[in-house]
């Protein structure tokens, strides 16, 4: 699944692509994905012209002349950028034609992504972006925050990283390296977390976060580059990923857990 580091690579990516090309038409061929009317979401998109690409937590946010297209890879959606008369891939379900005779093609194996078209003065009201928590990078994410969202929760600190209403971004991946990184247990309770531990957590958010994104991200089987960027983040992961292979710090072999469903990689010594 893309997270945030893959989707802000995603993001700079098409900015170089997309800025200034104006939508002449769009298909839609699997409806479901669109939060919005289709027939309203065709005939308001079309003519519209790409001014820029935002990101908030996983969701990209296309700012047209008059409004924001937002849209969610989920577990393996991914944008190509193909000429007009490319054949089109049966996993690829919308299809925004461009101006300059490219397409820009939303592909998507699992049909799991989502789209919707707000008005602009929408965006900061709209349910998908208003949830969010705070970024990694976000200086308003502080142990004190932490602290207040995590005191009542009984369930396991993986499963708490993961909640989006809490720190936008983090998913499968990088939320075992920060809890690696900050040497804490996987299956703690988030409320048995101190203010000391809170502070490791959002240290090590930032640092990982900041390293994954100047690497393009991380390339694995869920997640692969569509725009000619490959992620190399996957040559430094310490635990995700790397089961019975020797902890970096002491040598320890990797386990592998389920925390609520989701693979969970820790070190047994080091996250005791």
């Amino acid at each position: 699944m893309p997270e945030i580091a893959e989707v802000e690579t995603v993001r700079n990516t098409l900015k170089k692509r997309l800025l200034k090309k104006r939508i002449v038409d769009v298909k839609i061929l699997y409806p479901q994905m669109m939060e919005s009317n289709v027939d309203e979401f065709k005939k308001n998109v079309v003519n519209q012209e790409f001014v820029d690409i935002k990101r908030r937590g996983k969701w990209l946010i296309f700012e047209l002349d008059n409004y924001y297209l937002i849209s969610h890879l989920r577990m393996e959606g991914k944008y190509f950028i193909k000429e007009h008369d490319e054949e089109i891939n049966k996993h690829e379900h919308v299809i925004f034609q461009l101006d300059d005779g490219y397409d820009l093609r939303y592909h998507d194996t699992r049909k799991f992504g989502r789209m919707r078209l707000i008005t602009k003065d929408m965006l900061d009201t709209c349910e998908e972006i208003q949830k969010q928590g705070y970024e990694p990078m976000d200086d308003k994410l502080t142990g004190e925050y932490l602290l207040s969202k995590f005191k009542n929760k009984r369930l396991p600190i993986k499963t708490v990283l993961l909640d989006q209403t809490i720190i936008s971004g983090l998913g499968n991946i990088y939320a075992d390296e920060v809890l690696f990184k900050s040497q804490i247990n996987p299956l703690r309770t988030a409320a048995s977390i101190t203010l000391d531990e809170a502070n490791k957590i959002i240290t090590s958010s930032k640092s990982i976060i900041e390293m994954a994104i100047k690497l393009g991200g991380t390339t694995i089987r869920s997640y692969t580059s569509s725009l000619g960027v490959t992620g190399h983040y996957q040559d430094y992961l310490c635990v995700h990923k790397q089961e019975n292979k020797p902890c970096p710090n002491c040598g320890t072999l990797i386990k592998r857990i389920k925390v609520n469903g989701r693979s969970t990689y820790y070190c047994e010594n080091c996250q005791k």
